[in-house]
């Protein structure tokens, strides 16, 4: 199973491989917002009950539920 998102916890940084295959709509959601192949991120804060969680990558902060961050698979 890949790693995604979701498992990360608070100062976990690493690079975004793909996305899971059955969900494309949200899929494209997640590049438009700059989430592509490649892309860098460091886990900066998760809220107080887990969700959501906040990313910085391409110099801005972006907020996902962890439902949603578990689309995105990642490497460390």
């Amino acid at each position: 199973m890949a790693l995604t998102l979701g498992d990360l916890t608070v100062g976990d940084s690493g690079t975004i491989t793909g996305f899971a295959s059955n969900h494309r709509t949200y899929r494209r959601k997640l590049l438009t917002m700059g989430m592509t192949p490649g892309t860098t991120f460091k886990v900066c804060r998760v809220a107080p009950l887990g969700d959501p969680i906040e990313l910085e990558l391409r110099g801005f902060q972006l907020s996902l539920r962890r439902e949603e961050a578990r689309i995105v698979e990642v490497s460390q």
